[in-house]
């Protein structure tokens, strides 16, 4: 079924159809949380909000937009929020040729390599995290979950121009030692066994009449 068709079942009655919506959308919005450089657990508590305040508003999603830009406003919003009470980070800005190819077009799948690629997963992750973050959305945004110009600038109210400008500065950390060595999937990677405890801690809620 298609977003808008669980979310018409849900609003006449099918509440259980959440969990599809929850378990759809966990990968995206845990790297939104992870990219904020919020660790596990609190990704997960701000997930949690995230999917609860989607549910009681899923009335109001008018489809001008798709639910997964919808549902990561949600999670950027909460993220944002919560970061309010942090400290700010250091800001690194540098400058990659705007016409690049894309970081994460070539996925390397070789099964000997599966443990090098997780460490090194771990380091560009590290990498991220002193990236700022501004820049670091719209690569989390971009190449990591997968989202066009369009969708990434009207997440972000941002220009199209100014997306790619920041991609491009985004990336300039990361290019020169990790050009050939990585995939995106593998960057704050949201496993089943999280998948299935996010559910076991939204559909509760769900289910019992409490919202």
């Amino acid at each position: 079924m298609t977003e808008i068709e669980i979310i018409a079942r849900i609003l006449q009655g099918d509440k259980d159809l959440y969990e599809l919506i929850v378990r759809r959308f966990n990968p995206t919005i845990y790297k939104i949380g992870r990219s904020y450089n919020y660790n596990h657990a609190d990704t997960q508590d701000l997930m949690q909000e995230c999917f609860i305040d989607a549910y009681r508003n899923l009335a109001q999603f008018e489809n001008k937009s798709s639910f997964k830009t919808w549902i990561t406003r949600i999670m950027l919003n909460r993220c944002y929020h919560k970061s309010q009470k942090r400290s700010s980070q250091n800001e690194v800005v540098a400058e990659l040729d705007e016409n690049a190819i894309p970081m994460f077009s070539t996925p390397n799948n070789d099964t000997d390599k599966v443990v090098k690629r997780k460490e090194l997963a771990l380091m560009i992750e590290e990498m991220l995290a002193r990236v700022p973050l501004e820049y670091r959305m719209v690569f989390t945004l971009r190449e990591i979950n997968g989202m066009d110009t369009d969708e990434t600038a009207a997440i972000l109210d941002i220009s199209r121009s100014n997306v790619k400008v920041r991609l491009s500065r985004a990336k300039t950390m990361l290019r020169r030692e990790f050009e050939k060595s990585y995939s995106a999937a593998e960057l704050y990677e949201f496993n089943l066994i999280y998948c299935d405890a996010m559910v076991n801690r939204v559909m509760p809620q769900i289910m019992e009449n409490k919202l």
